[in-house]
Order: C-alpha cells, then structure tokens, then sequence
C-alpha cells in the first residue's frame, strides 16, 4: 500500500468532511437567512458532477479495476446495491432518532418530506424553539447518525485514490468526488449547528462539535483506500459499494433537497451542467 498517497488520501478526506460540514456550521451561526435559491443551484450542479463521476467513471473502473481483470457485472451491481442500501439504511436511522424528538407526522400530514426541513432533519425548529433540551438532544442525535453516515462517503474518495499518482492529487476524479462531498455536506453540518444553537449551546463550540462529525469521513477513507489496495477485485468492490452510496446521496438527498429550495426548472439545468461538466472532466 502506498503510504504516501494514503496520507494525501487522510488529507483530502479531512478537507471535504470536517471542512464542509464545519463550513455548515459557520454558516449557521453567522447567517441565519442564506439564499436558497444560490444553494438549489449548487447542489444540482453538485449532483451532476456525481452522477457523471459515478456513471463514467466509477462503475467503469469497477467492472476493470485494471488490464487484466475483468469482474463480472452482476457482482458490480451486488456491490451497488448493498452501497445503496446501507446509506439509505443510515438515514432511515437518523428519520426514527430525529422524529421522536419532535413530532411533525400527524394524520393530515403526508409522510413523504415535503419541507426542506423535514428532508434535513431539522424538522420544523421554529415550532419547538421553546423545547430547548428537545433542541440540544436532537442536535447530539444529528451529530452521531451523520457522523456515522459520512464514514461510506469517506470510502468514496479514499477508494477512487487507489492506484492514483501523487502528483495527480488534483486534477484526479477523487478530488473531484471529495470537493462534490465537500459540498454536500455543508446543508448536514447546518442541520446538527442549528438545533445545538437553538439548544442553548454557545455558537463556537457547536461549529466545532459540528466540524468533528465530519472526522469520521477520514475513516472511510482509510478504509476505502486500504480495501481498495488489497487486489483488483477488492477494488472493484470498494468502487462498486461507493458508487452505490453516492448515487443514493445524488438521488436520495441532493436533488429533493435542490428541489425543495427552489420549486421550478432551474435545478434540472444545474444537474444537466454539473453532468456536462464532470463528463469533461473525466474524459
């Protein structure tokens, strides 16, 4: 295993989880009214960035990890789907940890997220601001379940570094899957900052207890890399697996979420020029 790419691996890791979801946390402390329709338009244009990566680069890399191996498609798509489900499996986590804490399904309510909030978990804060000690629960509640759910993103990038020259840190798919992540996690880290502020917690110690939810990504990336660095076929695995997970986060989190930020068709535009643009810069 390559000891000097897998610390550049820890760094780029670092960066994109405690960075962005630390970054959620400042913005939520010093900007209280942000532009949803600015984030709608990064976070489509993020999603189709991911796709592409995903779709042209991912998948392909995992049905031949190298010259010599071929892996067979049904295990690539094994991979996907197990990727996919453990994620979606994540969150399904953070829906039962976060709804007790503050009711927001009644009998007229549909349960399908058709509030931002609801989709991020915030869950309707402004109601319950009073609730102080639901607040700061709710926000540790967030902060362990997203921790826990950047660990396979985290696999993501540290997977795509296997194999990668050191002088190719930038310009490679993995630094563009960990600046796409990055951004990803900007709305999560606003999701655990608000709640703990609204909580009672002073504001610095929220964006960090915020930023440290994002270590756990440089986990994932460890593991991504040194699973990825066992043979041709574990490779192939690790990429199968990460692809399946982003393409949960593409079509599960950041396209609702865009959507949900502005209700028209210019979040469809960003997919189709994030798409483009990913596709560019992989080929």
């Amino acid at each position: 295993m390559n000891s000097e790419m897998l610390w550049w691996t820890v760094l780029v890791t670092f960066v994109s989880g405690v960075g962005g979801t630390g970054l959620g946390g400042v913005v939520s402390a010093m900007i209280r009214k942000n532009s949803d329709k600015t984030v709608s338009l990064l976070l489509s244009f993020a999603a189709g960035i991911m796709l592409a990566v995903v779709c042209f680069d991912m998948v392909l890399s995992a049905l031949r990890p190298d010259e010599s191996t071929k892996v067979s498609l049904p295990i690539v798509l094994i991979g996907i789907c197990v990727g996919y489900a453990i994620v979606a499996l994540l969150n399904y986590v953070i829906d039962q940890q976060t709804n007790p804490e503050i009711k927001h399904i009644g009998k007229d309510h549909p349960k399908t997220a058709d509030d931002l909030d609801e989709l991020i978990h915030s869950n309707h804060l402004q109601k319950h601001m009073a609730e102080s000690s639901n607040l700061f629960t709710a926000g540790l509640i967030m902060a362990v379940a997203i921790a826990l759910h950047n660990i396979p993103e985290g696999m993501v990038i540290g997977a795509m570094y296997v194999g990668v020259d050191y002088t190719k840190i930038v310009s490679s798919s993995g630094f563009v899957m960990a600046v796409v992540i990055g951004l990803h996690n900007i709305p999560e880290g606003m999701a655990i900052a608000v709640p703990l502020i609204a909580g009672g917690m002073k504001r610095k110690k929220a964006i960090l207890l915020t930023a440290l939810s994002g270590f756990p990504t440089v986990l994932g990336g460890i593991l991504g890399f040194w699973v990825g660095s066992l043979g041709p076929v574990m490779n192939a695995l690790a990429l199968s697996f990460a692809s399946g997970a982003m393409l949960y986060v593409v079509f599960g989190e950041l396209l609702p979420e865009s959507y949900l930020m502005w209700k028209s068709k210019a979040p469809a535009i960003g997919v189709m020029i994030g798409l483009c643009l990913g596709m560019m810069l992989i080929l």
